[in-house]
């Protein structure tokens, strides 16, 4: 089984803490690897980045295809490109802000998301009403760390952890979600300090993938993830262009 982890930006040192992430719990025979695009920005907290890195993600996980890759782990916790990424990959695709939601709701009543910035709140609180779990989310907390600065501040892991500290005071809840991919060293670490069950998303979205993987199950493509309808893309997009693809297949079809 080969899983590769996409990293929406193009800051390679997040990149390796992310691939660190996901093979602490990789299964013996699992090969877990983790990659950045060639284009996109270097980190995300915006809408206008989320919407620039999609390209990105996109050309990586047709490099997967390629290579014979059996699933995806999207690391960004805004899940850029998700619904785009299923509709291209054969295996299941994950985001790790669903993952992370999902599995919070099974080990407690409820939960609360400490991400990066302010701004990126509101986008939280839009997944977890995506994904059904608005109910159990208590509260969306931010520790006014930039990405790039999670690496380079030097009080940022105890920042982080008294954020997480007060919003299970705050909101009462019972277990805290990591709302950044550049923050998944430091499960362990805040767990502890807490004494509460700290989620990363991109553990949880690997384990995940390797689950479905095993189980044979896949995105299903009889409705709205389909391959998408071949047609011509224009300008900086014409390498995405998929009517070859299409050709390529009712070719093999037909033989």
């Amino acid at each position: 089984m080969h899983i590769r982890v996409i990293n929406p930006n193009t800051t390679w040192s997040m990149t390796s803490l992310i691939e660190r992430s996901a093979r602490s719990v990789a299964w013996p025979g699992v090969t877990v690897d983790a990659v950045s695009p060639t284009m996109g920005p270097a980190s995300i907290e915006s809408h206008y980045d989320e919407a620039l890195a999609v390209p990105g993600i996109l050309d990586e996980i047709a490099k997967g295809e390629r290579e014979g890759v059996d699933g995806y782990v999207l690391a960004c916790f805004g899940d850029p490109g998700l619904e785009a990424a299923r509709e291209r990959a054969r295996g299941p695709v994950v985001g790790i802000a669903e993952a992370a939601m999902r599995t919070a709701t099974y080990l407690g009543r409820s939960f609360s998301v400490v991400t990066t910035l302010g701004r990126t709140r509101g986008r939280a609180w839009d997944l977890a009403e995506t994904y059904g779990t608005h109910r159990a989310c208590r509260g969306v907390h931010a520790c006014e760390i930039a990405v790039l600065e999670l690496e380079s501040s030097p009080d940022a892991r105890e920042r982080i952890t008294q954020a997480c500290r007060e919003a299970l005071a705050i909101d009462e809840s019972d277990v805290i979600v990591l709302g950044c991919a550049g923050m998944a060293d430091l499960c362990a670490h805040v767990s502890k300090a807490i004494g509460a069950p700290v989620v990363d998303g991109v553990a949880a979205a690997t384990v995940t993938v390797q689950g479905l993987v095993q189980l044979g199950l896949r995105t299903s493509t009889i409705g709205e993830y389909a391959s998408p309808p071949p047609k011509r893309y224009d300008g900086l997009l014409s390498s995405f262009d998929l009517t070859g693809e299409a050709a390529t297949e009712q070719s093999q079809h037909s033989r």
